[in-house]
């Protein structure tokens, strides 16, 4: 099981939130942090108060400021640049996919989405430099293009 000290999640939906206290629960019991920001503006704050996050949880669709400008801005820099971010999103269009992938996300699930398919999407990425895909829909599978973190 991959280890994870800190997982922030940016997310609007207050019920997403509690959904993933309970999914994150296999981690939470080896002393998981779970961090949640409600918007991208939010999340930054919180990515500054706790740069040892070890995962990103992000929405697109948020008011104030969306998933993909987050992903812009963090990957702008250094300091957080590593920090592997899954994008969960009820956007699944192709172009959607592949504008998060080029910005420097490292997997992408469409919700709906099954607890054990974020799981393996979280171990695979650990285990692995390739950004990867995955859903109940499209099992994971590893993307063959390495992602730029160039913007």
């Amino acid at each position: 099981m991959a280890e994870l000290r800190k997982v922030l999640i940016v997310e609007d939906s207050d019920l997403i939130h509690k959904m993933y206290q309970v999914i994150l629960m296999r981690y939470r019991k080896n002393g998981t942090q779970l961090i949640h920001a409600v918007n991208g503006i939010e999340g930054l704050n919180k990515l500054n108060e706790h740069p040892d996050t070890d995962l990103i949880l992000l929405d697109i669709n948020m008011p104030v400021m969306s998933g993909f400008e987050f992903l812009r801005r963090i990957k702008q820099e250094k300091v957080f640049q590593s920090i592997p971010v899954i994008i969960v999103s009820t956007e699944g269009k192709d172009e959607d996919t592949a504008r998060g992938l080029e910005q420097g996300a490292r997997g992408y699930i469409k919700k709906p989405f099954q607890a054990s398919d974020l799981y393996r999407l979280i171990e695979r990425l650990f285990l692995q430099e390739e950004p990867i895909l995955g859903n109940q829909q499209n099992p994971p599978q590893v993307i063959s293009k390495k992602i730029s973190t160039q913007i």
